[in-house]
């Protein structure tokens, strides 16, 4: 049932948003308590990261199983499962006696979470026309975008006030307001003619279809080693800006949220350059871009003394190159697939996502005490981002 005025629009908006952002939100929350949880389970912030790459791999995993459910059985069914499963992993880490309780709690988060960012997007599709989706999604950023800027601080001020697992419990708290809300008020947007019927098989071979195609491949790849380069700097700046730099931990949000919003301001940028331009022209000269910011990092790193003057320009750069690399990227990937959308959605979120986590892990494995694993990762995801997209340029030009 399509929203009958504008108002219903916005109030669709604001509750997919809500639903799209429980993903985000669960990881920029409790960044800027990785130190607090270490010194709780008496050992170190590269233990702590690894929960991040689990939730990573979480999210990988799940975006890949609840695209075909949704597909199958509608969208409200699994969505609310989903959701039900993200609340009662969210209240398991609150009270995670040990690490490794708390990393299988974090891993219920994100097969429950990961509902939330593919099936969003799958009700937008059902309910409006290309036009009207491509403004719908731009205005579902723009909601998902303050959980990057707003949650650190956030975070900050739940850690000074009543500790890291009061984290847990509000996540808890606001999966299950949002549980409560779309059982409410979001009716099912599939109409039950509309349901695919393929099996497992078909899924198989649907995918593997996908994966053979030289643009996916390149450039599905290359999305999932720029989205690796900014998970490890997701992963790494908690240690690098509050051990390192000595960031008070209420104020790390300030950083980190500065550069969500240079990310935000250009992927809104893209608005006017992306049609003036070209996709594909925008997308290599931003990817080209962040890999010389990331290299920049890197030297700044091996000079020997890092400070916030010398280290936040770079990732700044760097990091607001992505709000112009992942919608470019996105839209080129998915320009081929009509009737197969929803499973390359599917792949190519899976697909970022385990990079997403394997960076996470990397950073976490090569801890050494400086900000080199965090720096030298992002730096070498954004050179074989590069690499990929002058490969599918040269096959694209050899083809045309």
């Amino acid at each position: 049932m399509r929203p009958s005025d504008d108002s219903g629009t916005a109030g669709l908006v604001w509750l997919l948003g809500a639903l799209a952002a429980l993903g985000p939100l669960s990881i920029d929350l409790y960044l800027p308590s990785f130190p607090d949880i270490a010194r709780s389970f008496h050992t170190d912030v590269a233990a702590v990261q690894l929960t991040l790459a689990v939730y990573l791999f979480g999210l990988a995993a799940g975006q890949f199983v609840y695209g075909p459910l949704s597909d199958r059985f509608g969208r409200r069914n699994p969505l609310l499962g989903g959701l039900a499963l993200y609340a009662v992993g969210s209240f398991v880490a609150a009270a995670a006696p040990s690490l490794a309780l708390l990393a299988a709690a974090r891993l219920l988060q994100a097969l429950g979470g990961c509902a939330g960012m593919v099936i969003s997007r799958a009700v937008v599709r059902d309910l409006f026309d290309e036009r009207e989706s491509a403004r719908l999604y731009s205005s579902l950023f723009l909601v998902m975008g303050v959980a990057p800027i707003l949650a650190p601080l956030l975070g900050g001020q739940l850690l000074a006030v009543a500790g890291w697992r009061s984290i847990f419990v509000i996540l808890g708290l606001f999966g299950t307001a949002v549980l409560v809300l779309l059982a409410r008020r979001l009716p099912e947007s599939l109409h039950p003619d509309a349901r695919s019927q393929a099996g497992p098989a078909a899924i198989a071979r649907g995918s593997w279809s996908i994966l053979r195609t030289r643009r996916f491949l390149c450039l599905g790849l290359a999305g999932g080693a720029m989205q690796g380069a900014m998970f490890a700097y997701i992963s790494g700046s908690p240690f690098v800006f509050i051990e390192l730099l000595g960031v008070p931990a209420a104020r790390f949000g300030l950083y980190f949220g500065l550069n969500a919003l240079g990310l935000i301001a250009c992927s809104q940028l893209n608005r006017w350059l992306a049609p003036r331009f070209g996709v594909l022209p925008v997308l290599r000269g931003a990817v080209t871009f962040g890999a010389v910011a990331f290299a920049v990092l890197v030297g700044v790193v091996l000079r020997g003394d890092p400070r916030l003057a010398t280290v936040m320009p770079p990732i700044f750069l760097g990091m607001s190159s992505l709000g112009l690399v992942l919608p470019n990227l996105a839209a080129a990937v998915m320009a081929p697939f009509g009737a197969q959308a929803g499973l390359a959605s599917a792949l190519l979120g899976t697909l970022q996502m385990v990079a997403a986590a394997l960076a996470a892990a990397v950073v976490s494995g090569l801890a050494n005490g400086t900000a080199l694993p965090m720096a030298g990762v992002m730096a070498g995801c954004s050179a074989v981002a590069l690499v990929l997209v002058a490969v599918d340029a040269v096959g694209a030009a050899r083809a045309g």
